[in-house]
């Protein structure tokens, strides 16, 4: 296997730019001019965008941008020591130190391994002070490779703790580390050794923090005497700790920026939760914090008593998440899971349209139960006049998506409220959450002789009954019970007592009262016409751009959706022209910042104008969140941009009756759109106004944002 590092992967004492994005970008090139890049364009796009997730710096003036990429088929290491320092976003100032990091995306675990290593090396301050005092490349290199060469581990002393008829403590054998805790106000070594912790680790990427953050936790718990195992689930595999070890710790730590994999395994630990970079930056710290929710009641604790990831999984508040971040995970997880249902539904449903035409609507049963391949149906005798190429293939297939899509879009409802629930309350919340989503969809299509059936909740109905779900199963799973009964709380009790009380509540008080409102909505749809269907196309427009991917784009976005599953719906149906406006408002950020890069590039960083080339395909996609670099770095400029341009498209839209049966998919679903050329009309219009305004509102700043382009 080749070397992670060699002689002229290094650069002493080098200039290599002014910001984090020159370095990383000549980094870059020194792996190219080693011959260990295969594609070096890749290798700087996929270092830049895990970059722009959050910063790489870290305390003590270090810098490891990192990446897994298709641009190396190697592991490669690149070490620079800068002159001047460069900041990386580190809170104690700028870098003097920084490795580029690239894994190859399809990399066996003997690869990861290797780096794991190099970033838990990273942490100790021997290892750095060296490389700051290294004389040579050869001296860096034989410093990483023996940083990173497989070393036995030292026994560890035991360790055995018994518990005193009183309920104490004790602990006899070895322990390490210092007396007394640091300047944080963590209890003395003595009393701390009595505890021991659980930790997880783990980072978008995979590649370092997971790892620095594990050794990090490791060395202040050594300091503060205090045994610690910590599962880092990480690209280098991931071994579950033991249960009997969760078992016997007295707190937990998630240092986190994803999901939590298995959650549950920690119910109704004392938890401290905080970013991956929080260990690195305060070990000390964060073993203190643990120490003392060990000692609190009214800690903090790992909830429910299912696996959820996403639960409070990568809030970083420790249990003190705000309620305005709260409702936002709880809303964004219901519509991240949703999303799909609604995306293969509706898209299975237009190419129904598409191979079937709009008529199969009505014979779709008869095909798919009267015929076969082997026996294709008749388009003309069935009526299906728009049938493509007049062809029985495509009739019989064009059925069969209708069926498929149509099943798709009945779980839109239930999935949102089910996985609102589940964000609440983890796994034991899934299954109220589905079932009274299924009543605000009215699934079972319960109804009177007379045809009329319980209240129509819709989207509305979800998001109240996902909510009240999850709570419901959150207080149930807080409840204490003898031990032969825990086993039974979340497959059992919580689901069945969950499902009674907020299904009762949905149909006996929160029915009627939502079913109302959806209706009126409904019916104010239909009744609008001319510039009041152009003010609601506005509106929607300045919703999907406010938040570029946010909640209340998102409640715009199921709002439209909703509307889409009436298949049989005609051409100029408003559902269908709110689906369309809502669309094309939302890919009018990401393109019109894009063309903004490229009229004025001057005005944008060099991260921006990177994200603007990505720009043109998101945007083109409906994909807004491709906007929310921009929006990050300069929201009082972007965002009113934004939601002028969005507004205009969405109105002009609605103005033009453009509809589109497809919720997804931008300028691919171009088959499904009634009104072509006003599409096309509407996107450019916005486009324009949008680049227009950002350009216009960034050139009134004192000073040039970004330097000029190389």
């Amino acid at each position: 296997m080749t070397e992670l590092i060699t002689a002229d992967l290094v650069r002493l004492d080098a200039d290599l730019g002014s910001d984090k994005h020159d370095v990383i970008r000549a980094l870059a090139r020194v792996v190219q001019d080693a011959g260990r890049a295969t594609d070096v364009d890749r290798l700087v796009e996929d270092a830049l965008a895990r970059e722009a997730t959050s910063p790489t710096g870290l305390k003590g003036g270090i810098a490891i941008p990192h990446c897994r990429t298709e641009g190396v088929e190697e592991p490669t290491l690149v070490f620079t020591r800068l002159a001047p320092p460069v900041d990386f976003g580190a809170k104690d100032g700028p870098a003097d130190i920084a490795f580029l990091i690239a894994a190859p995306a399809g990399g066996g675990s003997t690869h990861l391994q290797i780096l794991t290593k190099l970033a838990r090396a990273l942490v100790r301050q021997e290892f750095t002070d060296g490389l700051r005092s290294a004389a040579s490349a050869d001296e860096v290199v034989a410093l990483v490779l023996d940083a990173v060469a497989d070393k036995p581990k030292p026994a560890a002393a035991p360790v055995s703790v018994e518990k005193t008829p009183a309920g104490t403590t004790t602990t006899t054998g070895a322990t390490t580390g210092a007396t007394t805790a640091d300047s944080t106000g963590a209890a003395t070594a003595t009393a701390a050794a009595t505890r021991r912790l659980v930790a997880v680790t783990a980072c978008p990427t995979g590649i370092a923090h997971t790892y620095m953050a594990a050794e990090a936790l490791e060395a202040a718990a050594a300091r503060a005497g205090v045994e610690i195992e910590v599962e880092t689930q990480g690209s280098a595999g991931s071994t579950p700790l033991d249960p009997a070890t969760i078992a016997a710790a007295d707190a937990v730590i998630f240092a986190v920026d994803v999901g939590v994999r298995d959650r549950g395994r920690f119910a109704g630990k004392p938890l401290v939760s905080s970013g991956v970079k929080r260990p690195i930056d305060d070990g000390d710290g964060i073993i203190a914090e643990a120490l003392r929710n060990a000692e609190d009641p009214n800690a903090p604790r790992v909830e429910g008593s299912g696996g959820g990831d996403e639960g409070a999984a990568a809030s970083g508040a420790g249990g003190h998440e705000s309620w305005g971040g709260r409702t936002r995970r709880v809303l964004m997880t219901g519509v991240s899971y949703m999303i799909p249902f609604v995306a293969a539904g509706g898209l299975l449903i237009a190419l129904s349209f598409l191979l079937g035409g709009y008529e199969i609507v009505g014979p779709y049963g008869d095909i798919a139960v009267n015929y076969t391949l082997f026996d294709l149906p008749d388009p003309a005798a069935l009526g299906l006049d728009h049938a493509l190429l007049d062809s029985g293939l495509m009739a019989y297939i064009g059925a069969l998506f209708f069926i498929i899509g149509k099943t798709a879009f009945m779980f839109f409802i239930p999935a949102l409220a089910g996985y609102i629930a589940y964000a609440i309350a983890d796994r034991p919340g899934i299954a109220p959450g589905f079932i009274v989503g299924g009543l605000a969809a009215n699934i079972f299509n319960v109804a009177d002789p007379n045809g009329v059936g319980l209240p129509a909740t819709g989207f509305l109905g979800a998001i109240v009954g996902g909510v009240l779900a999850g709570l419901v199963a959150h207080w149930i799973a807080g409840w204490s019970v003898p031990k032969w009964a825990r086993g039974l709380m979340p497959v059992l009790v919580i689901p069945l007592l969950t499902s009674i009380i907020a299904g009762l509540l949905m149909i006996v008080v929160f029915g009627r009262p939502i079913g109302w409102l959806m209706d009126q909505l409904t019916d104010g749809l239909s009744d609008m016409s001319g510039s009041y269907a152009v003010l609601l196309g506005a509106i929607l427009g300045l919703m999907m751009a406010f938040d570029m991917g946010g909640p209340l784009n998102k409640v715009a976005y199921s709002f439209a959706a909703a509307g889409v599953g009436g298949a049989s719906l005609a051409a100029d149906a408003p559902e269908l022209k709110i689906m369309a406006a809502v669309m094309l408002a939302g890919m009018v950020p990401p393109i019109a910042l894009a063309l903004a890069t490229v009229v004025r590039p001057r005005l944008f960083n060099a991260a921006e104008r990177e994200n603007g080339k990505a720009g043109w395909l998101l945007g083109a996609s409906f994909i807004t969140e491709g906007a929310i670099p921009f929006a990050a770095a300069d929201p009082l400029r972007v965002i009113p941009a934004m939601m002028l341009g969005s507004a205009v498209t969405g109105g002009l839209s609605e103005l033009m009756e453009v509809s589109v049966r497809a919720p997804h998919g931008g300028i691919f679903v171009l088959f499904a759109v009634d009104g072509v050329l006003g599409f096309l009309i509407a996107l450019a219009a916005g486009v324009l106004v949008g680049a227009a305004a950002v350009i216009a509102l960034k050139s009134t700043a004192k000073a040039p944002v970004a330097a000029p382009v190389a």
